[in-house]
């Protein structure tokens, strides 16, 4: 009776951090009022974040834990996202590392780390894809722009092996393709970007908040 006690404390202990949402195909086309409505003030935080000047800088930099940040006037492509999700209550800095502490090995190993860093963990985009993987929050890569919903967030894979990540938003081009607001290296910027690159990861991720 005790190993069985301590089996579902342990498993509850493991759970922390994310809830699974509801199949991912399901969603794919048809969020909830919840989503569309937390997605558009997503998506309006990550189109203020255009009006920043940004220098792209990816060097290591301690900050502080939770609520922290790099300057204000450097950035990378997750920053965007980070910064968009903590204008509306979500701080994926705590979010990532809170997981992480609990579940390290299964977060990539690629950089040879024996245990979470909160200044860095949450700024690496494989790192992202996984926190949101785990939250339920993953959703099917296509390439009908009519899955693309405000608030998404997409991640690339350039053909130099790089990873990339940005926001969809509210803005459309001519032909109805969302918008993307990102930082590919000249500070956040809304472009017609979605399909430009291989897409590996597209998420739908509201249901936590700091607030």
């Amino acid at each position: 009776m005790l190993v069985r006690l301590c089996l579902v404390v342990s498993l509850g202990i493991a759970l922390v951090g994310c809830e699974k949402e509801s199949s991912g195909t399901d969603r794919l086309s048809n969020p909830t009022t919840r989503e569309t409505d937390f997605g558009g003030r997503l998506s309006a935080a990550a189109i203020e974040r255009t009006r920043h000047r940004v220098r792209y800088d990816s060097k290591y930099v301690k900050i502080p834990y939770p609520g922290g940040d790099v300057p204000a006037d450097t950035g990378v492509c997750t920053d965007v996202i980070i910064r968009s999700y903590r204008a509306v209550g979500i701080d994926l800095q705590k979010e990532v590392h809170e997981d992480m502490q609990g579940n390290f090995s299964e977060y990539p190993q690629i950089w040879e780390l024996k245990r979470p860093d909160s200044n860095i963990d949450h700024r690496r985009v494989p790192n992202l894809m996984t926190f949101f993987e785990r939250c339920g929050a993953a959703l099917p890569v296509t390439r009908d722009k009519n899955d693309y919903f405000p608030g998404d967030v997409v991640a690339w894979k350039f053909g130099n092996g790089r990873t990339h990540i940005g926001l969809v938003v509210a803005r459309k081009t001519s032909a109805g393709r969302p918008m993307i607001v990102h930082n590919i290296g000249t500070g956040p910027k809304n472009e017609d970007c979605l399909f430009d690159w291989k897409i590996i990861g597209h998420y739908r991720y509201s249901h936590r908040s700091t607030s």
